[in-house]
């Protein structure tokens, strides 16, 4: 099949680099606006399926000329970016991919798309993604779910976790600072229980996971659980549960004070003769460093883990 691949940033690479290693995929088009360091990526890959392409997406011709060159379009763009291309996916008739949580607008889209014999996929990737997966797969093996805890994050290798917040950026560094000013919702005791965007940090709602091979890391709230139990059809039965962001040790307290100064707040201030949002501060102020940033030398960490409590055949069972 031929894939176009919309956003070749760190994530979207990281898609290309498999992408050209599947079997089942003869062609690429890989798009940005900014490709000036892509064709020297590409080159490393030593293949020939990948066609390199300069794109603004605001460029509805030029997409859609794109689209009908192809089957399917992974998109690895900033979520504004989303309802805009889907709603050109469906038009020209392709199946449509990407890592994200899903906007409202997909709802009548994906019943549009249905229409067509088109797939629209959101939420493939680590976290929401393969964990999504894991956990489908554990709650199957139960006949009653007690508890469910999931866990995502990437984080540097211990030796490259050598900066104050021991944390280097893997993804959109927005995107973090966004989800670290996101409410959730989780579990406890049989209740359902809200926490504010501001109280994701807490030391309530934090609590520290023992991951096998790696030790022990800090786990923080990561959006609405309560949605995914409801899918999963165990959310009447489970008791204790969360989807959960994990970091080293030490990384929820440190936010914790920005967030209470308010300096990842999205409302702009006054700062002499400008208006600044405190967030965007942050932002500019920290991407650049390289700090970080990963070495040619140092490695990230992936962990996804699934811990699933509940009866099956009458006995109390576990699975990770």
């Amino acid at each position: 099949m031929n894939i176009l691949l919309l956003g070749t940033g760190l994530q979207g690479k990281a898609a290309l680099h498999d992408l050209v290693r599947s079997d089942d995929v003869a062609r690429v088009i890989a798009a940005d606006v900014n490709i000036d360091d892509l064709d020297a990526f590409v080159s490393r890959l030593d293949t020939d399926k990948v066609t390199c392409v300069a794109l603004d997406v605001h460029d509805r011709a030029r997409v859609m000329d794109l689209m009908r060159q192809v089957d399917a379009v992974v998109v690895l763009l900033p979520v504004r970016f989303h309802p805009m291309i889907g709603e050109m996916a469906v038009e020209s008739g392709i199946h449509l991919v990407n890592a994200s949580y899903p906007p409202p607008e997909y709802q009548e889209l994906g019943r549009r798309a249905a229409a067509k014999g088109l797939a629209i996929l959101p939420e493939m990737g680590l976290d929401p993604g393969i964990d999504l997966v894991l956990a489908g797969q554990a709650v199957r093996e139960f006949d009653e779910v007690r508890e469910f805890f999931s866990y995502g994050g990437g984080v540097p290798e211990p030796r490259a976790a050598n900066n104050p917040i021991k944390y280097k950026i893997s993804w959109t560094f927005e995107g973090v600072l966004k989800s670290y000013r996101r409410p959730a919702r989780i579990v406890r005791d049989g209740q359902v229980v809200d926490i504010p965007d501001t109280e994701i940090f807490a030391a309530e709602h934090v609590h520290l996971v023992d991951v096998e091979s790696v030790g022990k890391m800090e786990a923080f709230p990561n959006g609405d659980a309560l949605k995914y139990l409801k899918m999963m059809g165990i959310a009447d039965t489970v008791r204790n549960g969360g989807r959960y962001a994990t970091r080293w040790p030490g990384h929820s307290a440190f936010w914790k004070k920005l967030v209470d100064l308010g300096f990842l707040d999205e409302e702009p201030i006054q700062v002499g003769d400008v208006m600044v949002s405190p967030r965007r501060f942050v932002h500019d102020l920290l991407a650049p460093q390289p700090q970080l940033h990963y070495q040619d030398d140092e490695r990230d960490l992936v962990v996804v883990r699934v811990d699933v409590r509940g009866v099956r055949d009458g006995q109390p069972q576990r699975m990770v």
